[in-house]
């Protein structure tokens, strides 16, 4: 099998974009069954990785059709996003073979994210190999992929100091935050959304004790048990325009494929609050907040991509934990090509077992029938040896006498290494 990987991330392509072919997870199992359906002539293995940074398919298939898959399955994706195949082409990467395994294990072990060593993606990785399964595209040359990814990462993390700098998104956030407004224990805090980005954010301000804290949630009941941790107060999130004024700062990370926060509201809320400034991060992609809102005077709006210029780290260190993580990586894709290697020879490796079955199975037929005629069992064993030894040196013989000059030499070298081993022990040295 052949593996690779292709899409686009936050180098690649604009946040516009990415938010265009982002996947909910709940869409990840239905996207792939619709892409099996698409390519359901070759029947490929196939894993959807998305994030706020990236969207990425990885795919196995044969190696004689595994170059044909590539330009329907970019048209698939970009059909998701509604965008048209050229401009998707144009942002999007496609890597083959030890390029894509390497690309995998980068990921996971946060060497491609927007903020280096970021643990999130490990997550989002076991949840796009779930995803997979439930459709019924995984297979075991992804799973391997997959499983290998996850080994790797855990020994980046483990013997190297890559996360220890590394500046999340949460922490930006706050750093932003505490720049805007003098004390942020004077400032009131909301957040929207219940997920695992918003629980990050809110630990990071928490910690600095702002005098209010309040999670907008879809979900009311999701929402409370995020504001009972910190001991925030809950809101409907179609309370939102309504009570958005009394918000010094907004983070919003939503999975909503449409803006919830519109310009609309914010400038309502900004006559309210006499123009006092807002602080407002979207960490959402698609966006939660219409990009138009930055435009606005008093508000001050970062997206993710904002937040990664944030992200700085001991450049000496950070260099010598890169070139530590990359060495781990090296070693994890020339295990993998190994395997994958190994697995190639898998169905040969059938082919001459089931065959050395059947010439077994006629020659004890053959056997069975001199016994029963009366042979004597010596002479019966003799002639089931030197039949299978026939069955089993034919093929070569005729070869060696069929090929002649550096062709016949070669295969005499061969030869002589596959049937003339030396046994390691001498005769008479088995145990008794």
């Amino acid at each position: 099998m052949s593996v690779l990987a292709l899409g686009l991330n936050h180098t690649t392509a604009p946040l516009d974009l990415r938010g265009r072919l982002a996947f909910a997870p709940e869409q990840l199992t239905p996207a792939l069954r619709g892409l099996r359906e698409r390519l359901q002539r070759h029947l490929p293995e196939a894993a959807l990785v998305s994030t706020c940074n990236r969207t990425e398919l990885y795919v196995a298939a044969e190696p004689k059709v595994v170059h044909e898959l590539v330009r329907p399955t970019l048209d698939w994706l970009a059909e998701q996003g509604g965008v048209s195949g050229s401009h998707l082409q144009s942002h999007a990467y496609v890597m083959e073979e030890r390029a894509a395994a390497r690309h995998a294990f980068r990921v996971a072990a946060g060497l491609d994210s927007m903020v280096l060593g970021e643990p999130q993606i490990l997550g989002q990785m076991k949840q796009a190999v779930r995803q997979a399964d439930e459709a019924g595209t995984l297979g075991t040359t992804l799973h391997q992929l997959f499983q290998r990814s996850f080994s790797v990462a855990k020994e980046v993390r483990t013997a190297t100091e890559i996360g220890s700098h590394s500046v999340s998104m949460a922490a930006a956030a706050v750093r932003l935050a505490s720049q805007l407004f003098e004390d942020l224990k004077q400032t009131q805090v909301l957040f929207v959304g219940a997920g695992e980005m918003i629980e990050l954010v809110a630990t990071h301000f928490a910690a600095r004790t702002p005098k209010t804290m309040a999670v907008a949630n879809r979900t009311l009941e999701r929402g409370e048990r995020l504001a009972g941790r910190f001991g925030a107060q809950a809101l409907r999130l179609a309370d939102l325009p309504a009570r958005l004024h009394e918000f010094d700062a907004v983070v919003s990370c939503t999975a909503s494929s449409l803006p919830i926060i519109g310009l609309g509201a914010v400038e309502r809320a900004l006559k309210q609050r006499r123009h006092r400034p807002m602080f407002m991060v979207d960490l959402a992609v698609p966006r939660d907040i219409e990009p138009e809102v930055a435009q606005l005077q008093d508000v001050y709006l970062y997206t993710v991509d904002d937040l990664s210029a944030l992200v700085q780290t001991a450049g000496e260190k950070r260099q010598a934990a890169v070139e530590q993580a990359e060495a781990i990586i090296d070693a994890g894709v020339e295990s993998f090509a190994h395997w994958l290697d190994q697995r190639a020879a898998v169905p040969l490796i059938q082919a001459l077992n089931r065959q050395a079955d059947d010439w077994a199975a006629a020659e004890m037929q053959r056997a069975r029938r001199l016994l029963a005629r009366g042979e004597p069992v010596e002479a019966v064993l003799e002639a089931l040896t030197r039949g299978l030894t026939n069955k089993m040196l034919h093929g070569t013989l005729a070869e060696l006498h069929s090929t002649d000059g550096q062709e016949r030499e070669r295969l005499a070298q061969t030869v002589s290494r596959l049937f003339l081993r030396q046994s390691s022990r001498s005769p008479g040295s088995e145990s008794r």
